[in-house]
């Protein structure tokens, strides 16, 4: 069978954020169509290799090719335009306004198509349900929802998102994994940085391990949930404690 087709790919990334290098050296590939899962302890790197990727910080040496153009050179706005989506960790949900008014704000190029929003309203039924509640008012798992819906109205063809679980409690972590399963369905290119296992198993196609800036392990995540060994050695916890 042949492999993916990768539509981001890192060769040899290095990060330095002043005078700390942060990644090592980082090869990655996200193929199209799959749910690619970066896994690592706290302080692994994870998150600068987003930011790298979307141009927040730069990468100091080393490649970034988005459908094989390289992007490490070019500013966060041109990279986004390329149809890359970005949820950070932060959310950044606009909580004065009107799930309907995040909404409106999705997309640069004006209101998301109506089969956009559409799409999103059947991966995330609150949203409708909230459409002109103020974000403000929503929980923090509603509110991660805003926040993945919202990049999901923009026409893109990779979406990144940053630990969607963080402060969640265990019932919003369910309807989250839940919702972005079905997003899955529709075969929308994903790469996510996720520490609660339970969710990344549920979820990944493709899992890629940090550590200490370097990519440690690569493979297909049916594997690793299957290698408590592996798990326990690579990240210090099974994935079946994680349940």
């Amino acid at each position: 069978m042949a492999a993916p087709v990768p539509l981001l790919e890192l060769a040899s990334v290095h990060t330095h954020i002043g005078r700390y290098h942060i990644l090592h050296g980082v090869d990655l590939a996200v193929p199209e169509g799959y749910v690619s899962v970066l896994l690592g302890r706290n302080g692994a790197g994870k998150t600068t290799a987003l930011r790298t990727i979307m141009g927040l910080w730069r990468a100091s040496q080393g490649a970034i090719r988005f459908a094989g153009r390289e992007i490490a050179a070019l500013p966060t706005p041109a990279i986004a335009r390329l149809g890359i989506a970005y949820v950070p960790e932060s959310m950044g949900v606009f909580t004065a306004l009107t799930v309907a008014e995040n909404f409106r704000l999705a997309d640069w190029r004006g209101d998301p198509a109506p089969a956009r929003l559409e799409a999103v309203m059947a991966a995330f039924p609150v949203l409708a349900e909230k459409w002109r509640a103020r974000a403000g008012t929503l929980s923090g798992g509603q509110k991660q929802m805003l926040a993945i819906g919202r990049a999901m109205a923009a026409e893109h063809r990779l979406l990144i998102i940053d630990e969607p679980s963080k402060g969640l409690a265990p019932v919003m972590v369910a309807q989250l994994t839940e919702a972005l399963a079905r997003l899955k369905e529709s075969h929308t290119t994903i790469l996510l940085v996720e520490q609660n296992f339970a969710m990344a198993r549920a979820l990944g196609d493709h899992v890629a391990v940090m550590e200490d800036g370097r990519i440690v392990h690569r493979g297909e995540m049916a594997a690793l949930a299957a290698d408590i060994a592996l798990q326990t050695r690579l990240l210090g916890l099974s994935l079946a404690s994680h349940q």
